[in-house]
């Protein structure tokens, strides 16, 4: 039932453009067994938080992989000594890289966790 009102369909609005952007870094894994289950979760988990698609590639790979899919961060075994190059694209990007990147610089943080070296 219409009441002959037609209401206009509204666009949304355009984000300002300093949340809209896609940045990249690169990262070295210095955690002793690499991203096994627990820091795959913690990276995960961290990556699901923001708004933005978050990929990753391991050593100069040109594949690059769900940052936010924990079976593709476990199944790409990242070790020690690789090298990620993180890249994020849309609202609150540059933060999602700065947080992720400094979560793998402090070894995700299990240290803290578990009172144990990694």
């Amino acid at each position: 039932m219409t009441n002959g009102l037609r209401r206009k369909k509204q666009e949304p609005e355009p984000l300002p453009e300093p949340f809209k952007v896609n940045c990249q870094t690169e990262v070295e894994v210095k955690h002793g067994v690499g991203l096994h289950a627990r820091p795959s979760v913690t990276f995960t988990r961290l990556a699901k938080s923001f708004p933005c698609s978050i990929e990753i590639a391991v050593n100069g790979s040109d594949v690059w992989l769900n940052g936010k899919s924990i079976i593709k961060i476990m199944g790409a075994r990242i070790r020690k000594g690789s090298i990620l190059r993180i890249r994020a694209d849309g609202i609150l990007a540059e933060e999602a890289i700065r947080a992720l990147k400094e979560l793998i610089e402090r070894n995700f943080d299990e240290e803290k966790k578990h009172g144990r070296t990694a």
